[in-house]
């Protein structure tokens, strides 16, 4: 993917880019919001990595104007800034994401990733495959093999989310966000109950798990 990162730590700037590059990524960084939103506006990027505080022009006035002016690009927000409010109004702004910092190189390679399928011209996909599991977005049904699985609706989202992102490694944050919309303290153990109903209705009566547990990093859906 073509990114432009708007960050005005050196460091962290670099940080980004390295673990960009080292994925194959073409990055471009500046470190001002006024020469971001100037860059953002005159070429096509994939996808926009935007620190919210910036010199010359803050996070999010950029990513309302680069909305306002028709700027359609996946946003990411990077900040420091990590209570529930902070990251609403990065979404109200326009962004598409919001990862507080420090935060793993593999939880950023994970959004852009999972950004970079959002910003695609694709057709609107309304089957999602796993394995043998098979979840129908139109219909609202989701069978296993054969085997119709019935999910209560959070359960649906939740498993929804996982197969949107099969193989990839999902944290505990970003289920919060995605799943559950911050509804939630992050030291709940909402989502220990919920993926274990999960699994017992798509991995019990089956061969082979589908759903796994990574230790100290998240889950994993993958056959």
């Amino acid at each position: 993917m073509n990114i432009l990162a708007i960050e005005d730590d050196l460091e962290m700037a670099s940080f980004v880019q390295r673990i960009l590059s080292d994925e194959g990524h073409s990055v471009e960084t500046v470190h001002d919001g006024d020469s971001g939103l100037a860059l953002a506006r005159s070429k096509e990027f994939d996808l926009l990595i935007v620190d919210r505080m910036l010199p010359r022009k803050d996070g999010l006035e950029l990513v309302r104007e680069f909305r306002e002016s028709g700027g359609n690009a996946p946003t990411l927000f990077l900040s420091a800034l990590s209570d529930v409010d902070h990251r609403v109004e990065g979404l109200k702004a326009g962004g598409d994401d919001y990862l507080t910092k420090p935060f793993a190189p593999s939880e950023l390679l994970a959004r852009v990733d999972a950004l970079g399928r959002r910003g695609g011209t694709e057709a609107p996909i309304t089957i999602l495959k796993v394995g043998d599991l098979e979840m129908n977005l139109l219909a609202r049904t989701v069978k296993r093999g054969e085997e119709s699985i019935d999910l209560q609706p959070r359960e649906f989202r939740l498993l929804e989310f996982l197969m949107r992102n099969a193989g990839q490694v999902v944290t505990r944050t970003m289920l919060l966000e995605k799943v559950w919309d911050y509804h939630f303290d992050p030291q709940t153990n909402v989502i220990d109950v919920h993926i274990s109903r999960l699994r017992g209705k798509i991995d019990k009566d089956f061969d082979r798990p589908l759903l796994h547990t990574v230790r100290g990093a998240g889950y994993r859906l993958q056959a």
